[in-house]
């Protein structure tokens, strides 16, 4: 396993794929694929629509906005955004290129602005998921409409709306808790590939650190963890001798005594599995709420 070796991948991140790194040690395989974070569109830059941009870079969405004016589409009211297009919707839908892989959120101000963006979409590679803002009602009428207009019925049957999971959310930031949590509940509702471990972000500031050949590192990737571990299937940590570290596999005692054995594997072509025992004695005196145990692939990067 070398530094070329997460250069590769990194590079297959930054143009939008994903990429798999096989584990193997005594003719067992794991596969820890490493796939680039959702893109969130926000068609719509109002109240609702920066909660959702702020919540939503936090849980692993790559955010884009549109609105087709100038006060509400800038870099001031959505400094977590990647991408800020001030356009009329239809072309900043158009200039977006919807891919299946796309989360969208139709959040403007109003139903002539929704039918617009809905009739975009509704035309072009259906996103993963589309959601829209508005009363039960509203909602109902506009989609009656589309469907006279010859839109089809299953995009529209699958169109969430009104957005958001019921929670009673009322002010802006917890109508953006609701949403973001449904937009999660989906995201990990999607089918998965069980020959892959279950975490598949990919961290780019690990990827970085791996990539760099400056030093020789050690990689740590949880195989597998039962009961309530702080980290999952998947979870990635990297390590240097001088205790340089990016990512995590949990923290607390438990991840410093792993990372303790990862660095003695440094620079010696070394992998091997750990086991750590997360409802031992010493984690109880430490006082970790935590319990169960993970099994950890650590390898030497060189």
């Amino acid at each position: 396993m070398t530094h070329e070796t997460f250069a590769h991948i990194l590079t297959a991140i930054e143009q939008g794929q994903s990429a798999d790194l096989p584990l193997e040690l005594d003719a067992q395989r794991w596969v820890r694929r490493f796939s680039p974070p959702e893109r969130l569109i926000l068609l719509g830059g109002g109240h609702v629509s920066q909660a959702v941009a702020e919540l939503g870079d936090f849980v692993g969405f790559q955010v884009a906005v549109a609105d087709d004016r100038p006060d509400f589409a800038n870099s001031d009211r959505f400094p977590k955004a990647k991408t800020i297009l001030c356009d009329s919707f239809e072309a900043a839908i158009t200039r977006l290129e919807l891919r299946r892989s796309d989360y969208v959120c139709v959040l403007t101000r109003g139903h002539r602005w929704d039918r617009a963006c809905l009739q975009t979409i509704l035309r072009g590679t259906q996103p993963a998921y589309l959601g829209m803002i508005g009363s039960k009602k509203r909602v109902k009428g506009l989609v009656a409409e589309l469907l006279d207009e010859g839109y089809d019925p299953a995009a529209l049957a699958a169109l969430h709306s009104p957005i958001g999971l019921s929670i009673g959310a009322v002010t802006p930031r917890e109508i953006a808790v609701a949403i973001c949590a449904e937009l999660i509940a989906h995201r990990r509702s999607l089918g998965r590939d069980d020959t892959v471990l279950a975490e598949t972000a990919a961290d780019v500031g690990v990827l970085e650190f791996l990539a760099d050949a400056a030093l020789p590192k050690a990689l740590l990737v949880v195989l597998s963890a039962t009961g309530s571990t702080p980290a999952k299937a998947g979870a990635v940590m990297v390590t240097d001798k001088l205790g340089n570290c990016r990512g995590t596999i949990g923290g607390g005692c438990a991840e410093a005594a792993a990372l303790g054995q990862a660095r003695r594997i440094i620079g010696t072509g070394g992998r091997k599995l750990l086991r750590v025992d997360l409802t031992a004695e010493d984690a109880a005196k430490e006082g970790m709420v935590c319990g169960g145990e993970m099994v950890v692939f650590v390898a030497d990067v060189g």
